[in-house]
């Protein structure tokens, strides 16, 4: 009998080597994104995944990683999750795609239904009452920036060609995207491509003067955006943020008393308000739109990562009745001809509808705020490490701003790579914690246990503690 089948090390170490060689494989043909391919494999370790079991990745050599980064805020209920598995398996035998464009199906009518059904709402303004589908974040918000600009053309507005966005804001890639984005990694050298947006002071409660509260904060931004609109009146469309979170930025937070204020302002200027929940939205916040905890509607609500629970790609853009009836004419030239060719998909749709029956069936807000307050216990104590400047969480996200001696004005010296020292660390122990250069956070799953928890958090501590310890020798 071959020994091997059932020894543990001959075992480990065949798979070890499967791993290797998936690895060379992968080099050989793969371009990965957000990713400077030269610090592959040694720099950046490359983890060859086989397989997703809730809230945990499994390697081809065995391995576990808790993925407490939900595969970049895709994730809600864990991988492989079985009903939005029959969903998919059961929309396939059926119909797997059809054009969006002068045909329908019952995936694509029922999910609109559903998302108008849910939406934000605010007291005395009419409620969403259209959907419109793109394949990704990204272009769902290239379809919110061109339906907002196009609307006024279609009125006979001319000069209406300008976007407000947030300092510090991401919106995607594409070129419009881009370009009312405001991180200067990702759009510093496309920028000779991009429209010129217009940028608002961040009412990111990180950069308060030295007593100034969160919501004072915000009140002092929104009057520097009122000032900003008051400069370019009649020149701009619409305002895009991200409300309560600017994810990308770096999970930097703010009060909800900003949307608010911004609401009242598009609204005194005439300009749209177009709220990007993509990674916002479903439950991450502590309500289902991070909207509601302002009390307010936009006039475009952009959807996509976790509307599928992070099985396929979609997204959605929610939009009014009076927007709709601005591109209702006889002329071709005012309809709105934006298309992809897997608008609507039937797949991902029904993918969705799963995605909102267990939110409905597992009362999944209910239970995420009591797994955000077992976050904030486990995380408070890690809070008061001597190199964490600040600890902020809404609702299922936690960061934490890694300084030196925790000093808001003393960051590490970015050659030291403490966030790629603590993100190896935490690999190394089974933990997947991708950071946002020096920002360390927590965005898992909705499905962690309390026994995934504790390993997060005991992970997180230590890995601070070695990356910083590593970077001030």
């Amino acid at each position: 009998m071959d020994k091997s089948i059932h020894d543990p090390l001959m075992l480990a170490e065949a798979a070890a080597s499967s791993a290797d060689r998936w690895r060379e494989r992968d080099l050989a043909v793969l371009w990965h994104p957000c990713t400077q391919m030269r610090e592959h494999p040694h720099t950046l370790p490359l983890l060859p995944i086989e397989r997703g079991e809730g809230p945990w990745l499994v390697g081809r050599d065995g391995k576990r990683y808790l993925d407490a980064v939900s595969s970049w805020w895709v994730n809600l209920f864990g991988h492989a999750e079985p009903r939005i598995a029959a969903a998919i398996a059961q929309q396939a035998s059926e119909l797997q795609h059809v054009i969006l464009a002068g045909c329908s199906h019952a995936p694509a009518v029922e999910l609109a239904e559903r998302l108008l059904a849910i939406a934000p709402r605010e007291a005395g303004r009419a409620p969403f009452s259209k959907v419109f589908y793109a394949d990704n974040g990204s272009a769902g918000v290239e379809v919110a920036l061109k339906m907002a600009f196009h609307w006024f053309r279609n009125r006979g507005i001319e000069g209406r060609d300008k976007f407000i966005a947030l300092e510090g804001g991401y919106h995607g890639e594409t070129l419009g995207a881009l370009a009312v984005g405001d991180i200067p990694l990702y759009r510093r050298v496309y920028a000779p491509l991009l429209t010129e947006a217009i940028f608002a002071p961040s009412p990111d409660a990180y950069l308060c003067e030295p007593g100034e509260s969160a919501q004072a904060r915000a009140r002092r931004s929104a009057a520097a955006l009122g000032e900003l609109l008051e400069r370019h009146a009649g020149e701009v469309c619409a305002l895009i943020l991200e409300p309560r979170l600017q994810c990308a930025g770096g999970m930097r937070m703010h009060d909800p008393l900003y949307l608010r204020l911004a609401r009242e302002l598009c609204d005194a200027h005439g300009v749209f308000l177009i709220a990007d929940e993509i990674a916002v939205g479903f439950g991450r916040t502590g309500t289902l739109f991070a909207s509601e905890q302002s009390g307010v509607a936009p006039d475009f609500l952009c959807l996509s990562k976790g509307l599928t629970g992070g099985s396929l790609p979609l997204a959605a853009v929610l939009t009014t009745e009076a927007v709709y009836e601005g591109f209702l004419d006889d002329s071709r030239e005012k309809a709105f001809l934006h298309s992809h060719s897997y608008t609507g998909n039937p797949l991902a749709c029904a993918a969705a509808l799963a995605t909102l029956g267990i939110f409905e069936q597992d009362r999944v807000i209910e239970r995420n705020r009591q797994t955000a307050g077992a976050m904030a216990r486990l995380s408070a104590p890690i809070g008061e490490h001597r190199h964490v400047a600040d600890l902020r969480q809404a609702g299922m996200v936690v960061a934490f701003e890694l300084t030196r001696d925790g000093d808001r004005h003393t960051p590490f010296d970015p050659a030291s790579r403490v966030g790629l020292r603590a993100y190896r660390a935490a690999l190394e122990r089974g933990v997947l914690l991708r950071p946002l250069g020096d920002v360390l956070y927590w965005m898992p799953p909705y499905c962690l246990d309390d026994d995934a928890l504790d390993l997060l958090a005991r992970t997180t501590a230590e890995v601070i503690d070695i990356a910083t310890r590593e970077a001030t020798a």
